[in-house]
């Protein structure tokens, strides 16, 4: 459990720290095109911008910037920083679902067993009637298959009904936890598209917007908005899509898991009645 939690909090830590970077970038880009912009209109209005922002600052921001790009790429980088401020919630749900994603294959990998192994183990015991032995077994592997057998042989001493309740008990439980992690994958895929068209309107609006200011309709005058309107339905379905893929991968291997666990305790049930 502690190094699930340790890897969530690198990726989380890491993740947080690129969005920071990538934050200060857009800062600074847009301060470099103001800068610009100022030195052609007017020079003396471009040196009083250099006077207002210090040299370290500047150093430090183009650091980041350099930083973020390095690490996942000037493309997308300036993709972020052009889809705008509807990025922001598409970056924190990518972050999640990771995070999501780290977690659940870490815990779907603990949980499965060689379950054909485990049974050639474990049964020989309890037709022998060592069930000491065999919940000392269970207990000592992990997964919810011995987690579900080790609760009926506990009950063992109580008759094949009480260990078919205590099997079906337990079994409730371990379904539980299998099923953690897909609640937060279905938010980010149906969320992320959902911000992505956000970002399409956004974007329309913004060229009917410059439409209307210039009075005419010109490909440079929309272009900034359609840009918008793009990036942003494309982010959103770039979540979506790999987070389904895992999020159907994951269902795969829970059905597995419960075939294993119904197999399991099957073979359980069969063993005791026929040792009695």
């Amino acid at each position: 459990m502690r190094k699930k939690l340790l890897a969530i909090f690198v990726i989380l830590a890491f993740a947080n720290f690129m969005f920071t970077a990538i934050a200060f970038a857009q800062e600074e880009i847009v301060a470099e095109e103001t800068a610009v912009e100022e030195v052609v209109t007017e020079e003396v209005a471009a040196e009083e911008v250099v006077e207002e922002v210090p040299f370290e600052e500047t150093s430090q921001s183009s650091g980041l910037e350099m930083f973020a790009r390095k690490i996942v790429g000037s493309g997308l980088v300036d993709l972020f920083i052009q889809g705008g401020f509807v990025m922001y919630p598409l970056l924190l749900l990518l972050i999640w679902g990771i995070a999501t994603i780290i977690w659940k294959i870490i815990s779907l990998n603990y949980a499965k067993i060689n379950l054909n192994d485990f049974l050639g183990k474990v049964i020989p015991l309890i037709e022998e009637k060592k069930y000491d032995e065999a919940l000392k077994l269970c207990e000592e592997t992990k997964g919810p298959v011995a987690a579900v057998m080790h609760n009926g042989l506990l009950k063992v001493d109580k008759g094949v009904e009480a260990v078919e309740k205590a099997i079906e008990n337990a079994g409730v439980i371990e379904m539980a936890f299998l099923e953690k992690g897909f609640i937060p994958l279905s938010t980010v895929i149906n969320l992320a598209p959902m911000f992505g068209f956000f970002g399409t309107i956004v974007g329309m609006i913004r060229a009917f917007r410059d439409i209307a200011a210039a009075g005419e309709v010109e490909p440079t005058i929309v272009a900034g908005g359609i840009q918008i309107a793009l990036i942003t339905t494309a982010a959103g379905l770039a979540v979506a899509i790999p987070m389904q893929f895992f999020n159907n991968m994951f269902l795969g291997m829970v059905d597995g898991l419960v075939m294993d666990m119904q197999r399991g305790s099957e073979k359980l049930i069969e063993t005791l009645v026929e040792s009695k």
